[in-house]
């Protein structure tokens, strides 16, 4: 019998290293240590096998000591794989309450299927056999098992077990076992210490939560950090765990003014005139005014209705019209002819003669008031002479003025030169007065 105890000790050994299947999800192994008692009451009357089932003190053998060892294996779907020994004196065999101390052991296996798995009370059955030794004669049994766990945690608990035992041979009588003892669930993987085993951590590696399957939560706001933007501040689920310190709605890390509320178009920051433009940047924060002229309004310096970004001549007052600049009134118009029919040449030339110079300062300072009107300097002359001749000298004395005019102050590009020769007379070319007349200088607005 002493190398039978040590063969079943080594078969527990072996079991209990083995790496196949698990007691249940979370912990591999569980291992019951206990007493047993052997009930001998005759079993042969089916009809009468349990009515002095409880009747401890005639029929159950009693070791007190430890005497029972099982230990199981989860196969899946609340079914387990269980290996036991156990041992006892026998005092009442076979009816009889003298039988002396005969020597009892046994080694079963056990398929044996849970009802309710990870409830504090998880009764199971079983079906298995065995091989019992009575006083060193033993037999092989076909056992039935009835059982059930008591959990005090997760991983302690007591265990009930009453398993009948039919025996195959004459010699061994069938008979019930009873067992009570301790059970120990063990051997789960939590590789980060978290209380969460790796086969249900969905981050078995870091330690985390079971909210979020053993994943971490660092800031602690309740966003799990693999979806956490900012993981290491507390935040708020709708800004993906960032933090919103003044409350306008964009995350701090994206506000470029994380501690005044703002707006969302504007990355925070607030604009108090509503004009799209950042108080920050807006000059005239307080009034309304475009981001083209930093925040403030246009203006209209010259009060002539046409704002300064429009207007052409924003220092001198105009017309709508003629974009902010003023208009050359016919009054204007036939002052500058009046002049201009005073410029005095060299006869037969192009060449201006001295005493003109006033005239032309009084035709510059009148352009000068219109700085954006253009006009053409109109040369002519009168019938004396060829066409050619008096063509010439009407284009030449017209180029002359223009460049008179372009070297003391009008930007060239307002003015173009043209001459009409005799082709334009304002009176008769049969007298000295009508001839002086016909030859002239005038400046007209382009049009």
């Amino acid at each position: 019998m002493k190398n039978l105890s040590r063969l079943l000790f080594a078969m527990l050994l072996v079991l209990g290293y083995s790496n196949s299947n698990a007691q249940d999800k979370n912990n591999p192994w569980q291992i019951t240590i206990g007493a047993n008692a052997v009930d001998n009451y005759p079993t042969s009357d089916v009809g009468g096998m349990f009515k002095d089932f409880f009747n401890v003190g005639d029929n159950w053998n009693i070791l007190p000591s430890l005497s029972t060892i099982t230990v199981s294996k989860y196969l899946g779907d609340g079914f387990s794989l269980g290996v036991g020994g156990s041992l006892n004196k026998i005092e009442n065999w076979d009816g009889a309450s003298n039988a002396g101390d005969l020597s009892y052991y046994g080694i079963d296996g056990t398929i044996k299927y849970n009802f309710l798995q990870g409830t504090t009370i998880d009764p199971y059955l079983g079906v298995g056999g065995g091989y019992t030794w009575v006083n060193e004669i033993g037999a092989g049994t076909l056992n039935g098992t009835l059982g059930l766990n008591i959990w005090f945690n997760d991983n302690v608990g007591l265990t009930l077990q009453t398993a009948y035992k039919h025996s195959f041979e004459d010699y061994l009588n069938s008979h019930f076992q009873h067992t009570a003892g301790i059970s120990i669930k063990f051997g789960g993987t939590d590789t980060d210490g978290d209380g969460i085993f790796d086969k249900d951590d969905a981050c078995p590696d870091v330690k985390g939560i079971a909210a979020f399957n053993g994943c971490p939560d660092t800031d602690g706001d309740g966003i799990e950090d693999s979806k956490d933007a900012c993981p290491n501040e507390a935040g708020l689920a709708e800004l993906n765990g960032c933090p919103d310190s003044d409350g306008d709605g964009v995350a701090d890390k994206d506000d470029k003014c994380p501690t005044v509320a703002g707006l969302k178009a504007l990355a925070g920051c607030p604009d108090a005139d509503g004009d799209g433009v950042t108080d920050a940047d807006d000059k005239c924060p307080s009034v309304a005014g475009p981001a083209a002229n930093k925040g403030c309004p246009w203006p209209d310096t010259d009060g002539d209705g046409v704002l300064d970004k429009d207007d052409k001549c924003p220092d001198v007052k105009g017309t709508v019209a003629n974009n902010g600049c003023p208009e050359v009134s016919e009054e204007v118009q036939k002052t500058l002819n009046a002049y201009a029919k005073t410029i005095l040449f060299d006869t037969g030339k192009s060449s201006i003669k001295s005493q003109s110079q006033a005239v032309l300062a009084d035709i510059i300072k009148i352009l000068k008031e219109y700085p954006n009107s253009k006009f053409t300097v109109e040369g002519h002359t009168d019938s004396v002479g060829s066409d050619k001749l008096n063509q010439d000298l009407s284009d030449a004395r017209a180029l002359s003025v223009k460049e008179y005019l372009t070297k003391n102050g009008i930007d060239e590009f307002r003015l173009s030169s043209k001459g009409y020769g005799e082709s334009k007379p304002i009176d008769k070319n049969t007298t000295a007065k009508g001839r002086a007349n016909n030859r002239r200088v005038e400046i007209n607005l382009a049009k």
